[in-house]
């Protein structure tokens, strides 16, 4: 795209960094149990693997720290954000914990990269090679997607 360089990123333990907007309640987990109060229950604050609540606390915990740096959301795709303020140009794609980002300035991009890991645990895992299973190859004119190593996969 452009001669864009496309950039990958893992964010670390995603569904732990949302804020529960509700009164969530579990029971005492195994190996905590107090056992002069084996009635009593946990109140959560934060979000925790395997609650329901979990992936939508992340995506608002993620949505504002993107919006924060002045991104919009896309309205035909919410899982895109847009940054385009004069000739800048950048485009951040996610999906759950799994983010893609590239634009036309590569110092702009690293910066965002850098001020989302100051706030979530994420993992620069450089160049696109690899998204949801569909292999990126840059080429001259674009980008060419296949699924090459899955359907080998299968056919082994």
């Amino acid at each position: 795209m452009h001669g864009w360089s496309l950039r990958q990123m893992d964010v670390h333990n995603a569904f732990l960094h949302g804020d529960l907007s509700e009164t969530v309640f579990m029971l005492q987990p195994p190996g905590f149990k107090d056992p002069s109060k084996l009635n009593h229950v946990c109140r959560l604050k934060k979000a925790i693997y395997g609650l329901k609540q979990a992936p939508r606390a992340w995506f608002i915990a993620l949505k504002a720290a993107i919006t924060h740096l002045h991104f919009l959301q896309s309205k035909a795709d919410p899982s895109l954000f847009i940054y385009s303020i004069d000739s800048l140009k950048c485009y951040l794609l996610v999906y759950i914990d799994d983010l893609v980002i590239t634009g036309n300035n590569p110092v702009f991009v690293t910066n965002v990269i850098r001020h989302l890991s100051t706030r979530f645990h994420v993992k620069d895992l450089g160049d696109l090679h690899f998204f949801l299973g569909i292999e990126v190859i840059p080429t001259h004119v674009g980008l060419f997607l296949t699924q090459h190593k899955y359907i080998h996969d299968l056919l082994l």
